[in-house]
């Protein structure tokens, strides 16, 4: 599927008057966002700030209260079954000990293009190979996923997109639980993805590490408090918004 059969200039991520309500705790409140192509946006937010139920929210995968999500200028669900996003969830929401390997894992991207037989040709095992080449991990294509480590795990997660070919990458505290030499890895990849035209919409709680990560930043608290470059919004004002009066001074100094 190719951008062409998207909205001409439509944002990557459109977002308006999104609210997400579980029973009676708000965790989003009258979210506006909207994301350009070829950016790397990173997501900042407290624990409970609302930043995976956004994820989910523009997955499809939660029922909004009110409010309009669109990817591409196409409704979630559509953007899904043309393949034009992927989705990297929390660590803690996948069972790392289901007995696949990393080369099923990255072949579950073409799944939407294989149909009912799901029988990879030759044209998608290449995909698998170049999508596992570009992130390292071609030597460990046949280890069960829950085998390796905490950022070999995540990188599985990427090359799952790369293989797809999705040019909306969501992912959800990639960088957490990995090595600092894992992260710098991930960072240069997520960077060389960008500059390929693929857009990225990232949670972390590096605050020191956003604006060497990120185009943009989105400081979230229920609702968006900021949004646009990393220097104006990880203020000291902004982050006591987010973080608190006294953590603010800290965070802002790069103590994430």
């Amino acid at each position: 599927m190719t951008m062409s059969d998207t909205r001409p200039s439509a944002p990557v991520i459109e977002v308006a008057r999104l609210s997400v309500a579980y029973g009676q705790v708000r965790a989003l409140e009258d979210v506006n966002v909207a994301l350009a192509p070829g950016r790397i946006c990173a997501l900042i937010g407290v624990n409970g700030s609302g930043k995976s139920t956004l994820f989910k929210a523009l997955m499809g995968l939660v029922v909004p209260d009110a409010g309009d999500v669109s990817l591409f200028g196409l409704p979630t669900g559509e953007a899904r079954r043309r393949q034009l996003v992927a989705y990297m969830p929390q660590t803690e929401d996948v069972d790392w000990t289901f007995p696949v390997s990393v080369a099923d894992v990255v072949a579950m991207g073409l799944y939407g293009r294989l149909g009912i037989t799901r029988r990879l040709r030759g044209v998608d095992r290449a995909a698998v190979d170049d999508a596992l080449e570009r992130v390292g991990l071609s030597d460990l294509r046949r280890r069960q996923i829950g085998q390796l480590s905490g950022g070999q795990r995540k990188r599985v997660f990427i090359a799952r997109s790369i293989a797809q070919d999705a040019r909306l990458l969501l992912l959800d505290e990639p960088f957490a639980g990995v090595d600092r030499t894992s992260e710098h890895t991930m960072i240069r990849l997520l960077k060389t993805l960008r500059d390929e035209g693929r857009s990225v919409l990232v949670s972390t709680h590096d605050l020191a590490g956003a604006p060497a990560l990120s185009d943009e930043a989105i400081l979230l608290h229920g609702s968006v408090l900021a949004h646009g470059d990393p220097a104006d919004v990880l203020t000291p004002a902004n982050l006591a918004l987010a973080f608190g009066q006294l953590a603010a001074p800290a965070l802002a100094e790069g103590d994430s």
